[in-house]
């Protein structure tokens, strides 16, 4: 099905009629467990000799599903569906790291992340290394011979800064390690990384993919194109494998081992599952992915030029603008549009932000973004607060700053809302 155009594959892509049923749309497989057909089933099932359903901690019909989807919709050969974006990232570096590697990571990044990678990382025994990824002399240099891989979100949150992705494939190439790419803000319809080099995509499904806030779940996709057996660097997956026999995964799996290994020990040790009914929003919200994509493009797109020539605001960092300095990036990296995401700088700096939150009547002031309504937040309070302002200055969260997650309602009254806010917050 992999030859049908997008708008074809989110709606029919891992899918076809229940064979019991007839039902059209993927069934709920709530279901903790699964009955073998016999004890040489049962066997082959857990030695990975044959491909099948043994408990819900790391398979089931329902989120395979949209691991189909996914791997369809992003151009890889396997999909991995997990609880959260936040559980996608860990799942995509477990395979590759061990105490005292490192990743290399954009300074663009969400503020969770951020706080992930520099404070959760260390109970591991892994770290990372923050970077301008605009300053390939810097990412080159900061690569060493512990490092597993380089990080980067293609449409930055909060800022919207698009990376140079060939760019920095490039690097990663020449060094040996995977490129793994969140792809949250630019979803598979407006970029798919794979194509441009990377070896992983994650996803926050809570997003653009399920795309009315109701679902807490990630995606970790894989190219099936890196060779995990060039050097020594990644045992995991080209090293006999002690819980199965000395199975080498990538040796015995090819270009699915990253996706075997992620089910076979990822899920089944770290339990970070997705559960059957948010993989069932899922695939429902990628079913209109493109259409509601659009309709962002086009409102972000009469929002941010609004914005723009507005007198009370200092700056829009939407990359759609002709006045990006990243808007050139649009074209080669996500051509159908720079995505719906992106910071206001308000004249009256901190309170003014504040303001403008609190007199909003459209706008819902939350923690989340790429939901059907209109959101924003004020991120050097929320969701970047545990940085210190240096950080948020690097992350594109600085105090004076609002993050605007566009929906797609009417834009007039998007504009309407916007308006009368900020002649509250700077009267």
């Amino acid at each position: 099905m992999t030859d049908h155009a997008f708008d074809t594959l989110q709606i029919h892509a891992g899918a076809e009629p229940d064979p019991a049923t007839g039902a059209l749309q993927v069934p709920i497989y709530q279901t903790t467990a699964y009955a073998f057909k016999d004890a040489d089933h049962a066997a082959r099932l857990f030695n990975l000799q044959e491909v099948g359903y043994i408990y819900s901690r790391l398979t089931n019909p329902t989120i395979s599903a949209l691991a189909s989807r996914m791997a369809a919709l992003e151009g890889g050969a396997g999909a991995i569906c997990c609880s959260s974006g936040h559980a996608a990232q860990i799942m995509a570096l477990f395979p590759l790291m061990m105490p005292g590697c490192n990743v290399i990571a954009s300074t663009r990044l969400y503020g969770g992340t951020i706080t992930q990678f520099s404070q959760t990382f260390k109970r591991f025994g892994w770290s990372a290394k923050f970077v301008d990824f605009d300053d390939e002399a810097a990412l080159k240099a900061a690569i060493d011979d512990n490092t597993r891989a380089i990080f980067c979100e293609l449409i930055s949150n909060p800022g919207g800064y698009i990376t140079d992705i060939p760019a920095v494939a490039k690097i990663a190439d020449a060094a040996g390690v995977p490129l793994i790419v969140d792809n949250t803000l630019a979803t598979p319809y407006l970029c798919r990384p794979i194509e441009l080099g990377a070896t992983l995509v994650v996803h926050s499904a809570t997003k653009y993919l399920t795309g009315n806030g109701t679902v807490t779940g990630g995606v970790v996709v894989d190219s099936g194109k890196f060779d995990w057996s060039a050097s020594d660097k990644f045992p995991s997956l080209s090293a006999p494998e002690p819980a199965y026999h000395g199975l080498k995964f990538h040796e015995a799996l090819g270009a699915m081992a990253f996706t075997f290994h992620s089910i076979a020990i990822g899920l089944r040790d770290l339990g970070m599952t997705m559960n059957p009914q948010g993989a069932h929003y899922t695939l429902m919200g990628i079913e209109t992915l493109s259409l509601r994509m659009e309709k962002h493009l086009a409102n972000a797109k009469a929002v941010s030029e609004w914005l723009e020539a507005d007198p009370r605001v200092d700056f829009v960092t939407y990359a759609g603008l002709p006045s990006s300095p990243w808007n050139k990036r649009v074209a080669t990296v996500c051509p159908k549009g720079a995505g719906a995401l992106f910071t206001v700088g308000v004249k009256g700096g901190y309170d003014a932000c504040v303001k403008l939150v609190n007199n909003l009547k459209l706008f819902s002031h939350v923690a989340n973004l790429g939901d059907a309504r209109s959101l924003i937040i004020h991120s050097a309070s929320t969701t970047h607060r545990q940085l210190s302002e240096e950080q948020q200055k690097a992350a594109g969260a600085a105090p004076n700053v609002v993050r605007l997650s566009i929906g797609t309602e009417n834009a007039d009254d998007l504009i309407a809302d916007l308006d009368q806010a900020l002649t509250a917050a700077t009267a």
